[in-house]
């Protein structure tokens, strides 16, 4: 009798241990699944912090930082950006060496404007050219379809010489052009009206040289690019799709460098 007792007694304290194991092994359950939330919480929080940073830094990295003197068609800054900067531009695009002219400038880490002629992007290996240098980052601006004097046209020839061009660009890069160049310079009111309904920026240049015979050299067109008395803040720099550009273009950028120019970043143009 006295050991049945013992037994039940014994019984009796073995569950209450396990009731009391079970109960510490749930709350220790409990806790690590409440710590766990907390910390998923903490890290959706945490990435949706740095979203958040990360969102207005590229606000502020593409927010413009350059507008264009509509007289001298020169870049001024906006809200304390670098004042000592040229941009580059490359008209007459993709002829025969807007590709090695392009990698040449992404090398450098050069931003430019690559103004096209739409009668030079008329095969698919063309067009493969003109995808080549969109992507890798260059703006693609409109230079009409055949570089007509817009002054000799209709204004219906105008109107298709200027928006086939957005259409041939937009068809190949998925992107339509911001900026536009007129033949010559010569603009019209009628290519002014086109641009602005295009949401394009109308832009001529500070200065350029390589259709002059006496700098149809990679050295010689590098020397008055960089050494012209017209290089100046804003200078808005005209080049071409040449041999000789080409060949100089490097030689050009190192210059202007040493003369402590930054190049700008087209994207960075305010264009309304």
């Amino acid at each position: 009798m006295k050991w049945c007792y013992i037994m039940l007694c014994a019984l009796f304290l073995l569950g209450c241990s396990s009731e009391a194991g079970m109960g510490t092994e749930k709350a220790g359950a409990n806790h690590s699944a409440q710590q766990k939330e907390n910390t998923e919480m903490k890290n959706k929080d945490d990435e949706k912090a740095a979203e958040s940073t990360e969102a207005k830094e590229k606000e502020q990295e593409e927010k413009p930082q350059y507008k264009m003197n509509e007289s001298t068609y020169s870049l001024e800054p906006i809200d304390g950006a670098n004042p000592k900067v040229v941009l580059v531009t490359i008209d007459d695009a993709p002829d025969k060496y807007a590709l090695d002219m392009a990698q040449t400038l992404k090398k450098l880490h050069v931003p430019a404007i690559f103004f096209v002629n739409g009668h030079f992007i008329n095969t698919p290996e063309k067009e493969k050219m003109l995808k080549e240098i969109y992507d890798l980052g260059f703006v693609i601006g409109n230079h009409t379809y055949s570089h007509s004097d817009l002054t000799t046209l209709s204004e219906k020839e105008q109107i298709e010489e200027i928006v086939s061009v957005n259409d041939i660009v937009e068809k190949v890069t998925g992107e339509r052009p911001k900026f536009f160049r007129a033949p010559f310079g010569q603009n019209t009111d009628k290519s002014r009206e086109i641009a602005a309904k295009e949401g394009m920026l109308l832009m001529n240049w500070t200065y350029g040289y390589d259709w002059e015979k006496a700098y149809m050299t990679g050295d010689a067109i590098a020397d008055i690019m960089v050494n012209t008395p017209l290089l100046q803040n804003g200078a808005n720099l005209l080049m071409h799709d040449r041999e000789w550009t080409r060949d100089g273009l490097e030689k050009m950028i190192r210059g202007l460098r040493e003369k402590g120019y930054d190049m700008a970043d087209p994207h960075l143009i305010a264009t309304e």
